[in-house]
């Protein structure tokens, strides 16, 4: 498969790539939790059916010592027993805010209420940013139809 664009051949793409980039790596320094970082990411670009997020996150998460079984799982999270009530929230979270255009009126008011009774502020907005950065992402791969299958673990650092 190729890509329809080569979006870090572009320098208007590779302009606006590098804030995003950047955005998320601020994220990194906030007191969100890596691995729930990780899952929400996931859990957003297998919404999305980004094919390159959802390689390069399972990746980064095994190597910073994710397990295979929830990262197998975050597909059904509501089923499995292995997410904590914190990552259930945020996970929820990642559905309502992914899936936004799905609902009138947003993210219900008892989904936000639930993610705060886990994360303090610092962190729900931390939560919020993942979740809009990641989308930006994944609308991205998935309008240039960008291939998945060979990211290494670092790549992009």
């Amino acid at each position: 498969m190729n890509a329809r664009l080569n979006l870090m051949a572009s320098p208007v793409a590779v302009k606006a790539m590098k804030h995003l980039i950047a955005a998320g790596k601020a994220l990194a320094e906030s007191s969100l939790p890596a691995a729930t970082q990780q899952l929400v990411m996931l859990r957003a670009s297998q919404i999305n059916g980004c094919a390159g997020c959802i390689d390069m996150h399972t990746k980064d998460a095994a190597a910073a010592g994710e397990t295979a079984v929830r990262l197998n799982l975050v597909a059904a999270w509501r089923e499995a027993t292995v997410f904590t009530d914190a990552e259930r929230a945020a996970l929820e979270l990642t559905e309502e805010g992914t899936r936004i255009a799905d609902a009138a009126g947003g993210v219900p008011d008892e989904v936000w209420a639930n993610a705060a009774k886990y994360y303090d502020e610092d962190q729900l907005a931390a939560l919020v940013c993942v979740i809009a950065i990641i989308n930006a992402f994944n609308r991205g791969n998935v309008i240039t139809q960008q291939p998945a299958g060979d990211y290494q673990v670092g790549q992009f650092d």
